[in-house]
């Protein structure tokens, strides 16, 4: 196992989360120290696993446009949302990581969006200003849980990159769950990219039927 600087739980909160639908639920929000970034993440604690089950945990990137302002052009906001009911249910974790825009910054994800509108693709857009396609790092992640006594889970990601590099990091990734689909008229472009170029668990055959609509 990868020897990890050691991360320490610095509070726990409850928090009563209430949902634009309706959903409401109660969870613990923990806060840390040491983490390897430096950067402010939390973990939102959700009901209880049942004894002998593994835990669902979602790494969950931060996404001012679509978890906050309900943006169309990405499908962060409907994941985030469903990630909180199911782990619930179930009892787990979600990491919410402060990685906006796959990691380059909320404004270079805008002058991204930009280049976007030009016709290319996500990926395309952020190696045109000189920025990585996914510049995303789960060490904090992988610490955050250590501190939780997260040994074992299954991920609920459609990204098999999150579930390499945690399982590289030590944790044991029993199952990768894939989270639901949800398009949008302007977001099929960016889905089908996420398919082509890292190879997503999304139906390709499904959003190639779809039509892109002009974001302007």
């Amino acid at each position: 196992m990868p020897d990890l600087p050691a991360a320490t739980q610095r509070s726990r909160v409850r928090v009563p989360l209430r949902f634009h639908d309706g959903y409401a639920v109660d969870a613990e929000l923990v806060t840390f120290h040491g983490l390897a970034d430096g950067q402010e993440h939390v973990a939102i604690v959700l009901g209880d696993p049942a004894p002998g089950t593994t835990p669902l945990v979602r790494l969950h990137s931060e996404c001012l446009t679509g978890d906050v302002l309900g943006s169309a052009r990405c499908d962060c906001g409907p994941q985030l949302r469903e990630a909180v009911e199911r782990i619930a249910d179930r009892g787990g974790v979600l990491l919410y990581l402060r990685q906006e825009g796959r990691g380059i910054g909320l404004y270079n994800k805008l002058d991204a969006y930009a280049l976007q509108d030009q016709g290319l693709d996500t990926y395309e857009a952020n190696a045109a200003l000189g920025l990585p396609e996914d510049a995303r790092d789960y060490t904090a992640a992988a610490q955050m849980l250590r501190a939780l006594g997260v040994t074992a889970l299954d991920l609920l990601s459609n990204n098999p990159d999150k579930a390499d590099q945690l399982r590289a990091l030590g944790t044991d990734v029993r199952d990768r769950v894939p989270t639901g689909v949800f398009t949008t008229p302007h977001n099929v472009r960016y889905l089908r990219a996420k398919v082509l170029q890292t190879q997503h668990t999304l139906p390709l055959a499904d959003l190639t039927e779809l039509t892109e609509l002009p974001t302007g």
